[in-house]
């Protein structure tokens, strides 16, 4: 039996839908997971049972976090972001932590955990941090953006390798200040925290970049994803 996967939903705000991009699906596939998009709900005891159907959950990009999460009034640089996806992630990543689930945080994964464990975010890089690499990139996306350098003796390390590592990068929010919870595990050419590890958990690693769009071209990407998988089974 492949392990279930959980995929935090994607909202479209103007079409009122639900929606997932296919990287998600394909590469938690392609590694030997099984996807399913769970349902976008602040019903907890829906929640709990999907949670429960679950070997691990996946928080993928989307929306902005919102900024009173992180006990901060939203500045007009910040994008729109989704009372109900907030609301669902703080009860999934609760749980995942109480239970020692394996969870993986993309993009927006790594600012929510980041914020609801204690830390605060930049609501928008360009006009609160002198970014001196490309962190909002130009499609095509599965290809390097920048350098980030893996932290010796962290567990990316022990999955990717310590040292320098090419990512690709389509972020305008990042982590401010860091998590007490949580330990640093990656940075960029420009300082900005790329990868964290929620602390005294098997699996809880969340990144900045996007291995849903370069799995297929960076091995980086795959390794990451079928250390995730390979933890749920």
């Amino acid at each position: 039996m492949k392990p279930v996967i959980g995929l935090i939903p994607l909202y479209d705000d103007e079409k009122e839908s639900y929606w997932m991009l296919p990287g998600y699906m394909k590469v938690v596939e392609k590694c030997g997971g099984l996807p399913i998009m769970l349902p976008l709900t602040t019903d907890k005891e829906e929640l709990e049972q999907a949670y429960n159907l679950c070997a691990g959950i996946l928080f993928t990009g989307g929306h902005d976090v919102s900024p009173t999460l992180y006990g901060e009034k939203k500045k007009s640089t910040c994008g729109m972001d989704c009372f109900e996806r907030d609301s669902m992630e703080c009860f999934l990543l609760k749980k995942c932590i109480e239970d020692d689930k394996p969870l993986l945080g993309i993009c927006r994964g790594i600012q929510f955990v980041n914020a609801y464990l204690g830390g605060t975010l930049y609501q928008d890089l360009p006009t609160e941090y002198q970014c001196k690499v490309e962190h909002h990139m130009e499609p095509p996306y599965d290809r390097a953006a920048h350098k980030v350098e893996i932290l010796k003796g962290t567990k990316l390390a022990e999955i990717l390798g310590e040292g320098i590592h090419e990512v690709n990068s389509y972020h305008h929010q990042a982590i401010k200040e860091l998590s007490p919870e949580v330990e640093k595990m990656a940075v960029s050419e420009d300082g900005l925290v790329e990868a964290i590890g929620v602390k005294n958990q098997t699996f809880a690693i969340a990144v900045q970049w996007h291995p849903e769009f370069s799995y297929e071209s960076n091995e980086d990407s795959m390794k990451l994803v079928s250390a995730f998988i390979n933890k749920c089974k």
